[in-house]
């Protein structure tokens, strides 16, 4: 099983980092739930993949709801990661990722869920609804309503996302 853990810490650090938008948050929310993976036996005959992303879905929603009580405030850095260009596309590039983030920042939560499980992570509709514990329909719907909201929040000219 640390083997198939192992497999899954990129996928499972781009889901946190998706769900924290900060990549010190992410680097945390992946460490719980690694610790959470590990110290609790694997349920039978689940999917190791289904399952951690769920156990991730689950940590994150702890934390905030920790957060919440204790009033803190949840910063949101730029992205700093990323691959070295040359001059201009690189700065280009770095715009360009600090806008998608920032569209994707301010869909509802469970629009950004449902499209950085689908859009960024690949998974099938069925399996994150399994992950989510919701219907496919409502994963379809809600990928379509976070699609749409991030096409108009990067439509040239735009700033923010209207909701």
């Amino acid at each position: 099983m640390r083997q198939e853990i192992t497999e899954l810490l990129p996928s499972l650090r781009r889901f946190a980092y998706s769900l924290s938008g900060s990549a010190a948050d992410a680097d945390d929310l992946l460490q719980n739930t690694v610790e959470r993976l590990l110290s609790r036996p694997r349920p039978d005959d689940a999917d190791i993949t289904r399952w951690a992303f769920r156990v991730c879905r689950n940590v994150w929603i702890d934390e905030c709801r920790a957060r919440k009580v204790r009033r803190e405030a949840t910063e949101h850095p730029e992205l700093s990661e990323g691959q070295v260009f040359d001059g201009d596309k690189q700065v280009a590039n770095e715009m360009e990722v600090n806008r998608v983030d920032q569209a994707m920042s301010q869909l509802p939560e469970d629009q950004r869920q449902i499209i950085s499980l689908v859009a960024v992570q690949g998974l099938s509709y069925q399996a994150v609804a399994d992950i989510l514990s919701v219907p496919k329909g409502t994963v379809m719907s809600r990928l379509a309503r976070a699609r749409g909201a991030l096409s108009e929040a990067l439509a040239p000219g735009t700033t923010r996302i209207e909701q």
